[in-house]
């Protein structure tokens, strides 16, 4: 692109790929199979249920990101911890998707520069502008946690499915 954009606003730019990723979490998601909930690959891991569960709610960690101008860790909203059933798992990250897509939509594009701040009590933790939260710290973070949804799915000798273009358990190429 050589720093042209090619008539795309900082939004579009930003979050070009959010439908794509979370398409490809959802496909993770439906994998997550209910009887391997309490599963751990470690004592110091996550469990299956767990970690699925942190994956579906991470889009509500966006959601309040677009919609506030920080976060006060000293008293977070309450999130589910532990997946129940794999209907429950899909039907908690459905709702946020649908709800950081009409946020997404409905932000101008002023409001994503602005300043966000994460607190605890009256200690400034972190500040950036809210555009790098949502990429670094809301949607990056989905990422990252849905690539160990991945690992433990290979280590239960599951099928993977792909996410970037292929899998060896998908392997025709696939360009979404």
């Amino acid at each position: 692109m050589n720093g042209e954009t090619n008539g795309m606003t900082t939004k579009e730019l930003a979050f070009c790929d959010l439908e794509r990723e979370i398409a490809a979490t959802r496909r993770v998601l439906e994998r997550v199979p209910e009887e391997h909930f309490d599963w751990k690959p470690h004592e110091k891991s996550m469990s299956f249920g767990r970690l699925a569960m942190h994956v579906a709610t991470n889009l509500q960690w966006f959601l309040m990101t677009l919609e506030g101008d920080g976060l006060d860790m000293a008293s977070p909203p309450s999130m589910p911890m532990e997946a129940t059933s794999s209907r429950e798992l899909l039907a908690t990250f459905e709702q946020n998707a649908t709800a950081c897509r009409a946020a997404l939509t409905n932000i101008d594009e002023g409001a994503l520069v602005q300043t966000w701040t994460l607190r605890q009590g009256a200690q400034v933790l972190y500040t950036a502008p809210r555009v790098v939260v949502l990429r670094v710290w809301c949607l990056n973070h989905l990422i990252h946690h849905r690539g160990q949804l991945c690992v433990y799915l290979r280590l239960l000798n599951l099928p993977v499915p792909a996410v970037y273009f292929n899998s060896t358990d998908e392997p025709e190429w696939k360009f979404e």
